[in-house]
């Protein structure tokens, strides 16, 4: 499949995609005003009220990707150029921690041809952190701002696993305490899912959307995955996928 598209077209997205995301994070941290975390009169695809900084993000996004494909965004939903490649992005990914302070948020780009992602970008803009895999490469993390690499080792020692929406789901709250399963809700499900690695498993519950998950289950599957249409479960430990994946089976 990827013998189709040519090495000029992947280096060159790769650059697009963390250009974009500086440009982004320059403009967050120096030139962020209060109309940004303003509410728009608009209502998203995804059908959220959109911030301002949301949609800045987004034409952002569209004004450096838009000539590998077309572009499906959480705020504009589908712009069709008639090509076989799918750009996938969630402008702001956490915008409730954004809109709190909360340094939780980030951005998630996905590339799809025809009917396989082949790209997951996701970036925390509170860190400068990127974590991405492209074109069946290694998975690689780095600072954008000085291009270092960050080590990518399975955390063996973690103590703690990720519950995005717990809050709507007591019942299974209550079976991972019962079973003494800690766990945090930080609010960014697409840097939630594609840290996966340094957790003992990242769940989400409730609306799957492609936004949310696209990149990071890309760059994830080397991992145990569970995916019904309401729930996604991500673990590196083969136990607690099984026990946790039990605990949703019976929601």
């Amino acid at each position: 499949m990827l013998t189709n598209i040519t090495d000029l077209y992947k280096n060159n997205f790769i650059k697009a995609v963390l250009s974009s995301n500086k440009e982004l994070y320059t403009y967050i941290h120096t030139n962020l005003n209060s109309n940004d975390l303003s509410y728009s009169n608009t209502i998203g695809y995804g059908g959220d009220n959109s911030l301002n900084i949301d949609l800045y993000a987004e034409k952002l996004f569209i004004k450096h990707l838009k000539t590998f494909g077309n572009i499906y965004s959480e705020e504009c939903g589908f712009i069709d150029t008639k090509s076989d490649f799918n750009i996938i992005i969630d402008p702001i990914d956490g915008s409730d921690n954004f809109m709190s302070n909360l340094p939780y948020y980030g951005t998630s780009i996905a590339l799809k041809y025809k009917d396989n992602i082949i790209a997951g970008f996701v970036y925390n803009l509170a860190n400068d952190t990127m974590i991405y895999k492209a074109f069946d490469s290694n998975i690689i993390s780095l600072k954008l701002f000085n291009s270092s690499k960050l080590d990518l080792n399975i955390n063996r020692l973690s103590k703690i696993g990720i519950f995005e929406r717990a809050y709507a789901y007591p019942t299974i709250c209550q079976k991972l305490y019962e079973n003494k399963i800690k766990y945090r809700s930080p609010g960014a499900v697409a840097l939630s899912l594609s840290n996966a690695k340094n957790y003992d498993f990242v769940l989400f519950c409730g609306e799957i959307r492609e936004f949310d998950i696209a990149a990071a289950l890309y760059i994830c599957s080397d991992l145990f995955i569970y995916k019904t249409h309401k729930n996604l479960l991500i673990s590196k430990n083969k136990l607690k996928f099984e026990l946790i994946k039990e605990f949703i089976k019976e929601e």
